[in-house]
């Protein structure tokens, strides 16, 4: 009996649990900063082949979808790359060397995508490709087919004199006056440049030239780097320095498998990502030049669907015990097992204040992300929902999935068309399940309220509350994404899987029920401070004029016969005037005074036939 009733009882706090409010509050007035456009961005996108060019269709879906970053320097594939002769060296493929033409693409993109960014890379490694004629024959080997073996330094009879020559900085610089003084590039579409490809790891994917017996130590490639960037920066004074392209969790922490030793004092240890910093700021001093612009990060976490679906707070997340933390362990430079919690953005900021003082100007990048979680698409929505929300309110500047699932496009589609400009704050009662990414368009006039759930079972209620902002509408639209099938549903602006409905909404609140898995965009007109406020709808129209001298504001509405009731409230809901009118269908005007209000926002609401119209007005 006791059992029954306990479970008849957990049965019914279940209920009400599902069916409880998550409460979400937007507070327009608290701006977090400006949005980078560039973390909507992609890795290798473009054809750098003349004779297979991108296709229209594709050039296409990148502008429908809002593709502003493209990273196209081929990853591993950059560090050998030799400009001059178009040629590099692939590591994952026997070393065998291979055409690219990077100016082509650049070109192409100029062309195609003149407001988008594009990215490559400069070589740090020291070679680059110099002819394939000592390719190994791997069509003859075994049909070109895929086997571990492919790594194997084969391409020369494994002498990498014979198919690479040296590359100093000015040679990897050079390309700079190639692409803007004799090409004609852009300089703006091509800023932002990676400081090479991870750099940890090249007695891996570069041990033709670096195997382990001569590894380079992490002051090494600092120098190497510093020779770059002076180089680079003198040639193009704008340009954006994105490095040094840390490869994964453990080399964010790890250089050669280890902390980094201090040069002055051997027994003082780094994680790799401090003493980057730190050097750097150090150089930054000595040579009197910037010489980091883009923090740069690649992450490939391969979680499972639960840990992919919070993958978002590996990044800021100071509470968060991440089960994949591993080489945060060694942040102190020892070895402590009991450190599970990553926020490596986080501990990069906190560095960056301490090592370059709080105006550093340095922001977070990720050119590389991938192999999570990818068999449900809805999923894919989610996280990458979460993570576009997430950096967008923290300073991320650039941000370039490697792997690209079904549902990224659709979601880069809903941020880029509904999305503002401008972060702004945002709470949720409930923000490990479901999460408010809220913004304002330049004009301040419209806020768009994205709304992710990430509950796999439950479809959940919530009721977001406007905080010193105003609806200038009781009817809203909204767009959303859920329920996605497994094949690709984004083909164009017009052709995709997004679901558009409406929503009521008060002058400072509205509820809706989320999907599971689900990703809404809510757009909200708001009421605006400044300039001759007005609003018409209808055929109707409604307009304040402030006239501060005379301490009264006019009033002026067209469009409605009857009686009508003006109120003056403050922004806790406390009317402070009231003002009967009668409207004769024409032009009505009446005059509030104001002299008795104290400084601050009201809300003038005209009412009329059960019908309410709200206008801001600031008192100054």
């Amino acid at each position: 009996m006791k059992k029954t009733v306990f479970l008849q009882l957990a049965v019914i706090l279940s209920i009400i649990s599902s069916n409880a409010q998550i409460q979400i509050t937007v507070n327009p007035s608290r701006e977090i900063g400006e949005i980078s456009p560039y973390i909507y961005g992609k890795n290798n996108s473009l054809s750098d082949k003349p004779s297979e060019p991108t296709s229209s269709s594709n050039w296409q879906l990148y502008k429908d979808a809002g593709l502003k970053f493209l990273r196209e320097s081929g990853g591993n594939n950059s560090t050998k790359y030799n400009w001059r002769k178009k040629l590099t060296s692939h590591p994952d493929w026997y070393n065998n060397v291979y055409a690219h033409d990077w100016d082509y693409a650049a070109r192409s993109l100029q062309t195609n995508m003149p407001d988008a960014k594009g990215m490559w890379a400069f070589q740090l490694l020291g070679y680059v490709a110099k002819t394939g004629a000592y390719n190994f024959n791997d069509w003859g080997y075994n049909g070109s087919q895929w086997w571990e073996g492919v790594n194997n330094n084969w391409c020369g009879g494994g002498d990498p004199n014979l198919y690479l020559e040296p590359w100093s900085a000015d040679s990897t610089a050079a390309i700079l006056t190639h692409w803007f003084d004799n090409l004609g590039l852009n300089k703006e579409q091509f800023q932002y440049w990676n400081m090479d490809n991870e750099p940890e790891v090249w007695f891996g994917t570069h041990d033709d030239i670096m195997p382990q017996s001569k590894r380079i130590s992490a002051e090494e490639y600092i120098q190497r780097y510093v020779a770059v960037a002076t180089k680079v920066r003198t040639l193009f004074p704008e340009i954006k320095i994105v490095g040094p392209v840390f490869t994964n969790e453990w080399q964010w922490y790890n250089w050669n498998d280890d902390a980094v030793p201090d040069l002055q004092n051997p027994s003082k240890r780094y994680s790799w990502v401090e003493y980057f910093i730190k050097r750097i700021a150090e150089e930054q001093q000595r040579t009197g030049m910037r010489l980091l612009d883009v923090l740069d990060f690649h992450f490939y976490p391969g979680s499972d669907r639960n840990v992919t679906l919070q993958i978002h707070r590996v990044f800021y997340d100071t509470t968060y015990d991440y089960p994949g933390a591993n080489g945060c362990k060694r942040i102190n430079g020892g070895w402590d097992n009991n450190i599970t919690k990553e926020y490596i953005f986080k501990r990069s900021t906190d560095w960056l204040n301490q090592y370059m003082g709080v105006n550093h100007g340095v922001t977070m990048g990720m050119t590389e992300f991938g192999a999570l979680y990818s068999q449900d698409p809805n999923v894919t929505a989610v996280y990458y929902a979460s993570l576009l929300g997430t950096f967008a309110e923290n300073n991320v500047e650039v941000f370039a999935p490697w792997d690209w699932y079904v549902g990224q496009w659709e979601v880069m589609h809903l941020f880029t068309r509904f999305a503002g400009s401008v972060a702004v704050q945002s709470s949720s009662s409930l923000i490990n399940t479901v999460s408010a990414y809220s913004s304002i368009n330049a004009a301040k006039d419209t806020l768009t309220v994205i709304l992710v759930n990430r509950d796999v079972n439950n479809e959940l209620p919530v009721n977001v509350s406007l905080q010193n902002a105003v609806s200038t509408m009781r009817s809203v639209d909204y767009y959303r994404l859920s329920n996605l099938p497994a094949g690709e549903t984004f083909v164009s602006g017009e052709n995709n899987a997004l679901q558009k409905g409406q929503t009521d909404v008060g002058k400072d609140n509205f509820s809706m029920t989320l999907p599971k898995l689900s990703v809404t965009a809510v757009q909200i007109p708001l009421e605006t401070e400044t300039g001759n406020p007005s609003i018409s709808r209808d055929n109707f129209t409604f307009s304040l004029f402030p006239n501060p001298a005379a301490h009264q504001t006019k009033l002026i509405f067209e469009g409605l016969s009857g009686d009508a009731t003006i109120t003056v409230a403050d922004l806790s809901g406390r009317i402070r005037q009231t003002v009967p009118v009668k409207a004769n269908g024409n032009k009505t005007e009446t005059t509030i005074d104001i002299s008795a209000l104290e400084k601050g926002v009201y809300i003038i609401q005209l009412s009329m036939n059960n019908i309410n119209y709200s206008r801001k007005l600031m008192v100054q």
